[in-house]
This record gives structure tokens, sequence and C-alpha cells, in this order.
């Protein structure tokens, strides 16, 4: 199942895709599509419906980002190889992780901010993961039994922020609209195996990463195990599972975006993103 949240910003309702590619509602069914909405049992439900019997949705809605009400984003830095190297970094012996502001979220075909004063501001596709079942301590055996679904995430960042402002990551990835999610949760058993996927991203029509999961150090569900032996994970946590070579950073000279700027992300079978950057607003 592909499923989405559409409506105006804050006030997004869920819902799902038909098979002629249409919106269908799914506020009648659930109240948003959240933690509680993308468990085993709810997505059975939702799986158990006629979905040519729901409302339809008007093509021209805006899209919100996939999930709502996430309780904490985590995101796992430098994993995959080619990306360790143009930054000049060694290979990880285990997951970088850190944590992206839940405020950061953004549709995905929203406007990205070029916050007042940033300069490095850079693009990364990733593989975002939703849990659909607590999992704490889980193994690697186990680990994508919790996992309910997959999207797009670009998680943006402003590499001075990151890196010359001391401390940890966290405040060069975490400005409003750093973190655009969707536009749809395809469902675990549709996306197949995660770690076979293509990932694109192409900057004012230039190609900047062109990669593949299969190239992950670490694969989701060692991510998982590995994250649920530090905190557990709820109903509706995300995982943002790293980026692929190409980031403006690894550029010799390094990019960066301004504004004006052009982005467009797609994933093999998690459908695209489109976003113009624009200067942050007084």
């Amino acid at each position: 199942m592909k499923l989405l949240r559409y409506g105006n910003k804050g006030a997004e309702k869920p819902g799902i895709i038909d098979s002629a590619g249409a919106i269908r509602d799914l506020s009648g069914v659930v109240s948003d599509l959240d933690g509680k909405a993308i468990t085993p049992q709810a997505l059975q439900k939702i799986a158990a419906l006629d979905i040519a019997a729901l409302p339809v949705v008007p093509g021209d809605v805006r899209i919100g980002a996939c999930l709502g009400n996430v309780g904490k984003m985590v995101c796992v830095g430098l994993n995959y190889s080619d990306h360790a190297r143009e930054a000049d970094l060694p290979i990880p012996e285990e997951p970088i992780i850190f944590m992206k502001a839940t405020s950061a979220i953004n549709g995905p075909y929203d406007d990205v901010e070029l916050p007042e004063g940033a300069t490095k501001l850079d693009w990364e596709i990733e593989l975002g993961c939703a849990i659909g079942t607590r999992a704490k301590n889980v193994s690697e055996a186990e680990a994508l039994d919790h996992v309910a679904g997959y999207f797009i995430v670009n998680e943006l960042s402003e590499r001075g922020w990151q890196m010359d402002r001391q401390g940890q990551w966290t405040k060069g990835k975490s400005h409003d609209t750093f973190a655009p999610l969707g536009p749809w949760l395809v469902t675990a058993d549709e996306v197949g195996d995660p770690g076979a996927l293509d990932l694109l991203l192409r900057v004012n029509g230039d190609v900047r990463q062109n990669g593949s999961t299969k190239n992950m150090i670490f694969n989701i569900a060692k991510i998982v195990s590995y994250v649920s032996s530090f905190m557990t994970l709820e109903p509706g946590d995300i995982i943002s599972t790293g980026t692929p070579a190409g980031v403006g950073l690894g550029m010799k000279p390094p990019v960066f975006l301004g504004d004006g700027d052009e982005l467009r992300l797609e994933i093999k079978g998690l459908g695209h993103q489109q976003h113009r950057v624009v200067r942050q607003s007084a």
C-alpha cells in the first residue's frame, strides 16, 4: 500500500493511493497517518478495505509529510562507503547515529528554507523507515518485522552549522523544512528488499547523487537492531538511513544550495520529491 497525508500544513488528512494512482480519503478509517495507524493490526484493517469505495481526493491538493506525530527522528551518518570517502572520513566500525528535530519535518513538494546566515546548505537523499511495532533490544533477524514501511527523506544539512559551530551535528540538521518526508509511506510488503533500491537526486536538472541501498555499510536490519539497543523505538518513530556519494560538500570545490535552486529526489518504488530553495523571510 502507498499511504500519504494531504491538505494544508498542520491540518493534513490520511489517504491511500488507489490502483489508478488517485488519492482516496482515509479519514473515516483513521484520524491521521501516525504511529497508531501503522501498527500491523491497523495496516491489516486498511488493507481489508474496498479502496474503490472511499472518497476521491482532488488531484491538485497539497501533499504533506507522509507520517504525522513523529515521536523521534533518528539519522545514520556515513552509511555509504563512497560518501565516507568523499568526506575524507574513515569507514565507521559501527553505525553513527544522531537525532534530527521533528520540527524540521516538511512536505515532499514544499519549499526548503535557506536560513538567515546559512552559506553551506547541502542536499542528502536517504531511505527512511517507519517503525510499526515497539522495538527494544531486537535482534537483526527480527528487526525488519518492526518496520511498517519506507519513504524518501531529504536529510538537508547546513554544513557550516554542522561542522564549524562546535558540539554535535544536530544544530546543522534541524532547521525548519530540513526533513521532507514522502510523498508516500510504502508498506514493507510492497517494497520487498529495502537493500536493493536505486536513489537519484538532481539539482537544477543535473544529477548529483546516483546510488543504491546495496552499497550501505550497515543494512536496515542492522540499523534497527543497533538503534533499539540504545533507545526504545515506538510506532511512528522514523530512521533515516544515510546518503550515498554526491553531496555538495564532497564536490571539488564544494557546491552548496542557493535561493531559487530546484531539487528533485527519486527512490525506485517510493515516488519522488520536488523542492525549491527559498531564502528565509524576515
